[in-house]
């Protein structure tokens, strides 16, 4: 007697139903990380390039960056410019809601700075 192997039809629909949530969750949640990286590294260019510099050039330089990667979450505006050690540190942190299914929605919270150390608000 041979005995028969392979996945039930009800497994397969509850793997696809499984894999199908975490592409939504993965398809919602990405370019929100994407982004937070993308501010981070124009953070960090522009503290990098901060020598004798005013907050509001850092603020345009910051501008030119968001205008160029297309960063519309966060503005010059929202930035902590501030000095640590004698180093220009420029600090950032806001909020991002992302709704996923009718009336449920992720928050994230997300902050950085050009110095390594998150320093919230």
């Amino acid at each position: 007697m041979n005995r028969q192997r392979g996945v039930a039809l009800s497994g397969l629909i509850v793997w696809g139903t499984v894999i199908a949530v975490a592409a939504i969750f993965a398809i919602r949640v990405l370019p929100e990380f994407m982004d937070y990286y993308k501010i981070r590294q124009a953070i960090k260019a522009v503290a990098a390039d901060a020598n004798g510099k005013t907050v509001p050039e850092l603020r345009q330089a910051f501008a030119k960056y968001a205008e160029v990667e297309h960063i519309k979450t966060l503005t010059p505006a929202d930035l902590d410019i501030f000095k640590e050690e004698n180093q220009v540190v420029i600090a950032f942190a806001y909020e991002k809601r992302i709704p996923l299914v009718a009336n449920i929605s992720l928050l994230i919270d997300f902050h950085g700075s050009s110095s390594g150390r998150n320093y919230a608000r």
